[in-house]
């Protein structure tokens, strides 16, 4: 196992380093444990059987001490059996550590052929602490041991996207009467914490210092390729700071987020194939969560200068959800659960992830992948990935009614760029891209998430949307639609059924892309998941359905 910091020379340097003044830059926003893994779908040599390399990846960019990072990795059955079981522990100090966990593969003809999951548990402490750490994260992806078993998926032909499908281009016959639009719902600029220069970016950036803003993020995005681009700016750092100013003139902050809508909204009048989005990414990580709004049209804030004058348009209580649910849902506001945690997050009346009827009218996405918020790769290559749908499925368990996104949280001046991941929105044929569209589609759910901006996945239930919620009696077809503009193959399908408000586990019904059953009586909900042959994972937003008996 090759770690980038693994001596105690190095580790002792690094805990002399932090003895000296201005030794370390001060972002505490972004001063949290990250932990991703790289799961080779499929074995790179078939011919050698299913070896191949697991590649995880530490980060806890300004730590104030040295960390030791605790971490397991299991291999687990298509049934959750645990198979196989890696750990160690590896230094983590001021630079990002690799490990490299090799798997001979040669216990795979002990095992059934089949889709198994491959799970990285990691926690980090301090150097000198003995005691594990509390906070876990876990990430979770799929491999696929034995021949390929391809699953039968009803024929599907692409619908029109981005610039291609425009108003005036007319879907095939029998299509699905949307254009899709692909999209980054998640980015920073200069006017928080983002917007570097590649070559000089190293994380998160000193707030409002960086080289670009909304308008070069906007004109990247539209240059390479993307359809809408939101630059979600952390509502606490129009200071100019992670903390607070007291000497700020709190006309300031407020100018600046105006400032960003303008720059959004005279990008759209001169590209009308193109939607700029400029919102705020709401809330901190430390006993919080970050809210992206997307259609917010005041500063949101919590802080004050030394006069006790807000530095903001209205005030909302720092990490009291509930508050910024209801003040959404009053002025139609719609959000994203950015980057979810499984606990400690989003908590209503000391409940993480707490539901309330005002968040479910105003949260209408969950991001269930991001590639790595620092990424400087811009060729799409990027290989840190976190995977959130445990906490998404935590979500819609609880009783939220959100839909899967995918987005790049880029701080770094690669706005789209670093990975092929993409959220796909879909919007009616005839309409045009603009705002009101945009809002409309998320508040309707019709959005689906994908590691691969080529393809689209799009689920029916008895002919409905994905994203619509219907009573229903009788027997229930529920359908995976599936489409490649670049061949690729499907590896796996797997129909996702949950119940809203249990708070219990989402499970897997079927490996089918068409699915006929009737529901039991009730509340449910049905998402599609489905695996490409390279690895690449999409996610359909669901289909809620109270099912009722039928009468005799």
């Amino acid at each position: 196992m090759k770690t980038s910091l693994h001596t105690p020379a190095k580790l002792a340097l690094f805990l002399l380093c932090l003895c000296a003044p201005g030794a370390f830059a001060a972002i505490d926003e972004h001063s949290e444990f990250e932990a991703t893994l790289y799961a080779p779908y499929r074995a790179p040599d078939p011919g050698k059987g299913e070896a191949r390399t697991f590649t995880l990846a530490f980060d806890y960019p300004n730590a104030r001490q040295a960390q030791v990072v605790d971490w397991q990795l299991e291999l687990i059955s298509p049934r959750g059996v645990v198979v196989r079981r890696w750990q160690d522990s590896t230094p983590l100090a001021e630079q990002p550590v690799t490990v490299t966990v090799p798997w001979s593969g040669l216990d795979a003809g002990k095992l059934a052929a089949g889709v198994y999951g491959v799970r990285l548990r990691a926690t980090s402490r301090d150097a000198l602490a003995k005691a594990p750490a509390p906070d876990v994260h876990e990430q979770l992806w799929q491999i696929e041991i034995g021949p390929p078993q391809a699953p039968v998926l009803p024929p599907f032909a692409p619908l029109p996207s981005g610039r291609i499908g425009q108003p005036g281009v007319a879907p095939a016959a029998g299509a699905l009467p949307f254009i899709v639009y692909l999209g980054n719902l998640h980015s920073q600029t200069n006017h928080s914490d983002g917007g570097a220069e590649l070559s000089d970016c190293k994380g998160a950036q000193e707030p409002l210092t960086a080289k670009y803003g909304p308008d070069a993020a906007f004109g990247y995005a539209r240059k390479h390729g993307l359809d809408i681009l939101v630059a979600s700016e952390h509502n606490h750092m129009y200071d100019g700071s992670d903390g607070t100013k007291a000497d700020t003139d709190p006309a300031v902050p407020r100018a600046l987020y105006r400032k960003g809508l303008d720059t959004a909204a005279g990008f759209n009048a001169a590209h009308s194939d193109f939607l700029a989005v400029y919102g705020m990414e709401w809330g901190v990580i430390n006993k919080g969560g970050h809210v992206n709004i997307f259609n917010g049209t005041q500063l949101l804030g919590w802080e004050k200068n030394a006069k006790g004058e807000l530095l903001a348009d209205v005030a909302t209580p720092r990490s009291d959800y509930a508050a910024l649910y209801t003040l959404m849902r009053e002025r139609g506001w719609v959000g994203q659960f950015n980057h979810p945690s499984t606990s400690g997050q989003f908590s209503v009346n000391g409940t993480a992830l707490g539901y309330t009827a005002d968040g479910d009218e105003a949260m209408a996405l969950c991001e269930v992948v991001n590639s790595t918020a620092f990424s400087k790769n811009d060729k799409e290559g990027e290989t840190r990935r976190s995977n959130f749908e445990t906490a998404c499925n935590k979500i819609l368990e609880a009783g939220f009614h959100v839909a899967f996104s995918t987005n790049q949280d880029n701080h770094c001046a690669n706005w789209g760029t670093a990975y092929t991941n993409r959220t796909g929105i879909l919007i009616p044929n005839g309409a045009a891209l603009s705002q009101a569209s945009f809002v409309d589609a998320l508040k309707a759910r019709r959005v689906f998430a994908t590691m691969d901006k080529g393809s689209q996945l799009v689920l029916t239930a008895n002919g409905r949307m994905m994203g619509e919620r219907f009573t229903n009696t009788g027997p229930l077809n529920v359908v995976a639609h599936f489409a490649s503009t670049a061949g690729k193959q499907v590896a796996s399908v797997a129909i996702m059924e949950g119940v809203p408000g249990r708070g219990g586990v989402v499970t897997q019904m079927s490996d089918q892309a068409t699915v006929n059953f009737t529901p039991s009586a009730g509340a449910h909900f049905y998402y599609a998941k489905v695996t490409q042959a390279d690895g690449n994972i999409l996610w359909s937003a669901p289909v809620w359905v109270t099912q009722e008996v039928e009468e005799k």
